[in-house]
């Protein structure tokens, strides 16, 4: 069974940044789509950023264009978001979520989930 591991989510005051990690194992990673999500409380997931096996261009939601960046090292089988000029309405659980080949934003079209970190960014 495929297995995420997410680390890396604390608490950070506004403006500040995080990276979070995702480490894949129990797959031939470079055979997957990979993306970041986030569920408000009382919200459903929704996509952060996504970036398929070939890495072609990285999806990104529009709130977060030009302050998150997904990344990934095949060679060590990890997952990255960098998040840089956090917000308090960034505040939420982060999953990181994977699918072999396929499309990068639909969360129901991802097969393999992490068990998410929390990210809090006060004010």
């Amino acid at each position: 069974q495929v297995q995420l591991v997410e680390s890396g989510g604390g608490k950070v005051q506004a403006g500040g940044s995080l990276r979070l990690s995702c480490v894949a194992s129990r797959l031939t990673f470079n055979e997957y789509t990979l993306g970041w999500f986030r569920q408000f409380p009382g919200k459903e997931v929704d996509i952060v950023a996504g970036l398929r096996w070939n890495e072609e261009r990285a999806y990104y939601e529009d709130s977060v264009k030009g302050r998150f960046t997904i990344s990934r090292d095949n060679a060590r089988n990890t997952l990255y978001l960098q998040m840089n000029n956090l917000k308090p309405e960034d505040t939420a659980v982060y999953y990181c979520a994977a699918r072999q080949f396929g499309r990068r934003k639909i969360p129901t079209e991802f097969d393999f989930w992490g068990q998410g970190t929390q990210v809090t960014v006060s004010s």
